[in-house]
This record gives structure tokens, C-alpha cells and sequence, in this order.
């Protein structure tokens, strides 16, 4: 029975491409159709479509091939899982041009490593990004969603509720909002109606 090869590609966000993993993937055998992709997903998200589709198209004989072990799992227990259930179906595991042979003790602990280096890379990841965004926070570059609506548009909005002569509906239909943004702009916007001194 003739092997198949089965290719898998991922990347974390929507604004980086697939096109050199395929490529990679073209170029160790594996035939367009038979490449499956995640695109936006990152390797810690356990709900991985292209995956999925990817580990059920393979039969005992097959090869699961993956540019890099990283675009596969960036944790070591899920690494450590797909690797186990491909191994039970009779499913070799190529992360690039090597095979990985689950038999081998040397291939097995070379896997291990490789597995770790991928959950550590991805933690750093992670790390750097929290203190970048801490850093841009610290600065005033990061302050949060921008506001729907400006404070001037607020405050009239909750001085047209006030006259009682809109709705809530009304006045999301007429500021382009949602019902829910209405609603947490009159809760944080004083009415007008009352004067402070007369409070």
C-alpha cells in the first residue's frame, strides 16, 4: 500500500501568511490538496479545524508532515498527545524532513526537546507581549477601546433622553449604536436636566 502524505499548516494571526509553510510543504511531497490549514490560531487554541481535518484524513501507513514542530502544538503535553495518537493509528510524524520514530529513544527525547523548546518559545512570546503592552500602558499609548461615541455625542445623547421624547431604540438607531452602548452612556452621563447647586 503506497504512502500518502498529509500536510499541516498554521499561523497565529490573520495578517501573517501561509505561503512559505505550503511551500515547505510542496517541496517535502505533499500534494496541494492534501495540505489543511489553521489561519489566526494560535497552538495553544485546542479547537483547530485544518488539524482536525488533517489528523482524520490520515490511515495507518500515512505521514502527517509539518513545517515545523511549533505550527503542530506550542505546549508539550499536546505535543506529547499527537504525537501518542498518531503513533497508536500506525501515523509517522514529519516535522520538516524528519520522521519521527515514537520506537526510538533517541528520536523519542529529541522530540521531547524539541516539544519544550516550542511551549518555551510561546511562553516568551506571551511574556514579551505583556510587558510591551505594560510599557505602552505606562507611556498613555495604550488606553483601551476607543469610545464609540465622542463626550460631546454622549452629552447629547442623554439630553434628547431627557426630553422623553426618544426611546432608547430612537436614539441607537439615530447615533448608529446598539442598545447596550445607549445604555452605558446613560449610566455614566449625569443628566442635565437638574442644576448642582438646586441637588
Amino acid at each position: 500500500m503506497s504512502e500518502t502524505r498529509i500536510g499541516y499548516a498554521r499561523c497565529s494571526t490573520d495578517k501573517q501568511d501561509l505561503a512559505a509553510q505550503t511551500a515547505s510543504l510542496l517541496n517535502l511531497g505533499v500534494v496541494a490538496d492534501r495540505i489543511y490549514t489553521d489561519h489566526g490560531l494560535t497552538g495553544t487554541n485546542r479547537e483547530r479545524p485544518g488539524l482536525a481535518q488533517a489528523l482524520a484524513a490520515v490511515r495507518a501507513g500515512d505521514t502527517l508532515v509539518v513545517p515545523k514542530l511549533d505550527r503542530l502544538a506550542r505546549s508539550v503535553p499536546d505535543a506529547r498527545s499527537i504525537a501518542d495518537e498518531s503513533a497508536k493509528r500506525g501515523v509517522r510524524l514529519a516535522l520538516g524532513a524528519s520522521v519521527y520514530d515514537p520506537h526510538d529513544p533517541m528520536g523519542k527525547m529529541f522530540f521531547n526537546i524539541l516539544a519544550t523548546f516550542a511551549e518555551f518559545e510561546a511562553d516568551l512570546i506571551r511574556m514579551r507581549t505583556k510587558e510591551g503592552m505594560a510599557v505602552a500602558r505606562a507611556k498613555g499609548k495604550l488606553k483601551g477601546k476607543k469610545p464609540k461615541l465622542s463626550d460631546r455625542r454622549q452629552t447629547e445623547l442623554r439630553r434628547m433622553y431627557d426630553t422623553g421624547d426618544y426611546s432608547v431604540s430612537d436614539l441607537a438607531e439615530l447615533f448608529d449604536v446598539s442598545r447596550p452602548t445607549v445604555y452605558r452612556v446613560l449610566q455614566r452621563t449625569p443628566s442635565a436636566e437638574v442644576p448642582i447647586e438646586a441637588r
